[in-house]
């Protein structure tokens, strides 16, 4: 980015554009709209369940018809998308993770519902198999070990499942290596040409995660940890090449994860590739200001509208986050 020369106070004054609410909005360089939101919901079994998770305030579990009203909700607000994470029965998961592809789980029951209920609502799904293992991780666990290979052909019967239930955006989120390519592959092959790839790219492994967990259930049936495929937060460079890989491999879009910590890997992503970039402000990240706005150490209005808006500057063109209706509501309330 290339720089004029400033004249020198006080013929240069810059509180001359901050003076009032319109002279800002002219020299405003980033905007938030409705249209950067993808809101992940969470659904379980059941028939008119709305379940508070208490980690996270103001987040339900919700049964697919409570889900089908979420949507509606979404689709009334001009939300573009909601993302779906399964609350898995724990007698069904398994070493074998079978419950994943299940063409009836509850992941894709939700999807079809949707589909009927509102159509022009995208939907994005989560392809992993913490939600239906019962080791709690991302990949199959072999003598203590997450296997790659063997996941990686388990993960392409979950996307194809999805993609047969509807889904719009496929969200491989598991960080197996080789992942995006056959997955790709698979749909090409299965021809469904049109399912997007939106790649859990960088995802980090955080301890922002930690509500999420409680959310689908896997924090006690996680042994272990998942240093060995998600990455290392001391790492940048490393975020570069798992980008290129993956867009290489045919992913459509990528993400960062988690988000607020991580908004220089954001700004590198879309200066080096250009291409689509998303970040997932996650479940700790929420619950951090949730907690500090209920203990009234925040005003936490101003804190998630100042948060997303960080995203777009550092050149996210979209956001995951929980708090998309909030801010639908309060952007509505702007104009």
């Amino acid at each position: 980015m290339s720089h004029t020369s400033q004249a020198p106070f006080p013929i240069t004054r810059f509180r001359r554009t901050r003076q009032s609410p319109q002279i800002r909005a002219l020299v405003q360089e980033n905007t938030l709209s409705v249209g950067d939101l993808i809101w992940p919901v969470f659904v379980r079994d059941g028939d008119g369940v709305e379940e508070p998770v208490p980690s996270m305030p103001g987040v339900m579990r919700r049964s697919v018809d409570k889900v089908v009203e979420a949507a509606r909700e979404a689709a009334d607000l001009g939300i573009p998308a909601i993302c779906l994470f399964p609350y898995t029965d724990p007698a069904l998961k398994t070493p074998d993770c079978a419950e994943a592809w299940n063409p009836d789980n509850l992941s894709n029951r939700a999807t079809r519902a949707i589909k009927a209920a509102v159509p022009g609502l995208a939907i994005m799904s989560d392809v992993a198999l913490d939600p239906y293992n019962s080791d709690g991780h991302d990949g199959f666990v072999r003598d203590g070990k997450i296997v790659n290979d063997e996941t990686v052909e388990a993960l392409v019967k979950q996307a194809l499942a999805q993609a047969e239930a509807g889904i719009d955006i496929i969200g491989p989120s598991d960080m197996m290596d080789g992942r995006i390519g056959a997955i790709r592959t698979a749909l090409e092959t299965a021809g469904h040409r049109d399912v997007m790839i939106l790649s859990y790219a960088a995802k980090y492994a955080s301890a922002f995660y930690g509500p999420f967990r409680d959310a689908v259930g896997a924090s006690g049936a996680l042994k272990g940890d998942k240093n060995t495929y998600q990455m290392n937060p001391a790492n940048s460079d490393e975020a570069l090449r798992l980008v290129e890989r993956d867009l290489s491999e045919g992913a459509d879009m990528v993400m960062v994860k988690p988000g607020m910590p991580y908004l220089d890997i954001c700004r590198r992503v879309k200066d080096t590739f250009g291409a689509p970039t998303y970040a997932y402000q996650v479940s700790g990240e929420y619950a951090m200001i949730m907690a500090a706005a209920q203990n009234g150490w925040i005003d936490g209005d101003k804190a998630m509208m100042e948060s997303l808006m960080c995203f777009k500057r550092a050149g996210c063109d979209g956001v995951l986050t929980y708090f998309a209706p909030q801010v639908a509501r309060t952007l509505q309330n702007l104009r």
